[in-house]
Parts: C-alpha cells; sequence; structure tokens
C-alpha cells in the first residue's frame, strides 16, 4: 500500500498485507541480525492482524480492513547523547497514549474530541468506549521498546468485540483511510517523543505528565483495580506518579495504593463491586 502521508514521518514504513504479530515481527527484526536497518521510529502497519495480542497474553482480533494494528520501534537516546535510563522507559506507554489521543482528537469532530481521553495504563478513549490499545514490549537487552497500538477505524456497531469499544468511523471521523489516520498518529509520536528526549526521558520536565494527566480519562473518577493474584481494591484514581503509576485513595484505607500494574476498570459509583 502506498502511504506517502505517512512516509514523511518515519525513517522506515513497512506495510504488511496480513501479518501474524507486528510487534513480535518487529521486536525480531529489531533485535536480529539486521538490527542497524531498524532505526528509532520505525513503523511495521497491518489492517489484517491474525495473531494480534494485548495485556496479559490477551488475544487482540478484528475483521480484515477494518482496525489498523501499528507497531513503533523506540530507542531512546536523550540530548546529552546518551540513552534515556531504562528506568524512565515505564513512561512510554504515556508517550503513546498521550500522541494517539492527540491523533484522535484531530480526526473525530470537534464536538466529539474534547471526549477523547487516555484510561490509565494502556487505552485510548471515545465517549467511555475502547477505540484505541496500547501494549508496550521492551527489547531482549533493554536496547529500546516496540510500541504496539491497535485502533479501530471502521468498525460496525455490530462488529465490535464489547458494547464498551467503538471506532473512529462511529465517533463521525469523516476520513479512516489508513495513510490519513496513520500519519496522524505518527505526526503526534514524533512531537510528543522528541519533546520526552528533549529533556533524557524526565516526564515532569518535557511536560509528559502535565500532558498525561490533562488527557486522563481515569483521574477523579471511583475505580476498581485488580491486581496480581486476582486481588480487587477500589478507590478514587487521584493522580500519576513522577514514574507514571496510578495514585488511587482506597475505599477502605487511608493509605493510598500507587499501582504500577493491573487492570483498572472504570465505575459509576463508589460502591460498585
Amino acid at each position: 500500500m502506498d502511504l506517502p502521508l505517512s512516509s514523511a514521518f518515519t525513517p522506515a514504513l513497512h506495510w504488511l498485507d496480513q501479518a501474524g504479530s507486528t510487534n513480535e515481527l518487529l521486536a525480531r527484526e529489531a533485535s536480529g541480525p539486521s538490527a542497524a536497518d531498524w532505526p528509532d521510529l520505525s513503523v511495521v502497519v497491518t489492517d489484517d492482524q491474525v495473531a494480534g495480542k494485548g495485556r496479559l497474553g490477551r488475544v487482540w482480533k478484528a475483521p480484515a480492513g477494518r482496525c489498523l494494528a501499528i507497531s513503533v520501534l523506540l530507542r531512546p537516546v536523550g540530548a546529552s547523547g546518551a540513552p534515556v535510563p531504562l528506568e524512565r522507559f515505564g513512561m512510554l506507554p504515556l508517550v503513546v497514549g498521550v500522541a494517539m489521543a492527540q491523533a484522535v482528537r484531530s480526526l473525530v469532530p470537534a464536538s466529539v474530541g474534547p471526549s477523547v481521553g487516555i484510561k490509565w495504563p494502556n487505552d485510548v478513549l471515545i465517549d467511555d468506549r475502547k477505540v484505541c490499545g496500547i501494549l508496550a514490549e521492551l527489547l531482549p537487552g533493554g536496547g529500546g521498546v516496540v510500541v504496539g497500538t491497535g485502533l479501530n477505524l471502521s468498525l460496525t456497531e455490530q462488529e465490535l468485540p464489547t458494547p464498551l469499544a467503538t471506532s473512529l468511523a462511529l465517533a463521525g471521523a469523516p476520513d479512516v483511510t489508513a495513510d490519513v489516520v496513520l500519519s496522524a498518529y505518527l505526526r503526534s509520536l514524533g512531537e510528543v517523543y522528541r519533546q520526552w528526549l528533549a529533556h533524557d526521558g524526565d516526564p515532569e520536565a518535557s511536560g509528559l505528565l502535565a500532558a498525561a494527566t490533562a488527557a486522563s480519562a481515569t483521574l477523579g473518577r471511583p475505580v476498581r483495580v485488580e491486581l496480581p493474584g486476582e486481588v480487587f481494591r477500589t478507590g478514587v484514581a487521584r493522580s500519576l506518579d513522577a514514574t507514571g503509576r496510578l495514585v488511587v485513595d482506597l475505599d477502605d484505607s487511608p493509605d493510598p495504593l500507587v499501582v504500577s500494574a493491573g487492570d483498572v476498570t472504570h465505575l459509576r459509583h463508589r460502591d460498585s463491586r
């Protein structure tokens, strides 16, 4: 497929008519014998991913031609010329989330745009319905991160995997062709990512933490957090800390819960279970 708009925002763009998992393919190539051929911000994309995956080993499936599976290779090097410290790689899903939320907001009508937000830790929502999921995976040896996004382009209501999902077309986006949508995302990603790199990955100095806070659809809401071991806690999502973790004021404890990994469900009421 010819992608002239998107090609302007990446040094290497690889369109696949069909792929198993774009994340797996890119991670394999970027850490294999031809790794030098895959620079920072290289992209693998398809509209027919047949073995996609989500967080916690979940399977991600979509009808061919209705969604984009986009994987981007990030090899973070800061303004100092040194690699960004590995401990700051945990902010990269927020880099991608902020960028995708900005891109989605630019694609849908202005009346819809304000309802676009990030559900911690890895979803982009329109009117509280998921339009995009994010999965970041560290390369072997810590030499970079592959960040995959699954973006619903033109799914109909009947094709949605769950009533809690939506698509750009259902939200009223006037043009959901692959090149238009992909270029909007890559443009925004380049801007957010380079700003983060310019401050050596510092989330506060780069403005990333403030942008993620402003774009959050989770903060200030009642939530249920599922922790490892099928432990559930409820409370109100209060803030993001300097490492991107979610801070929750618990219903049953005066001490806040700081969540680095776990599933978060938005609740309608504080007493929801």
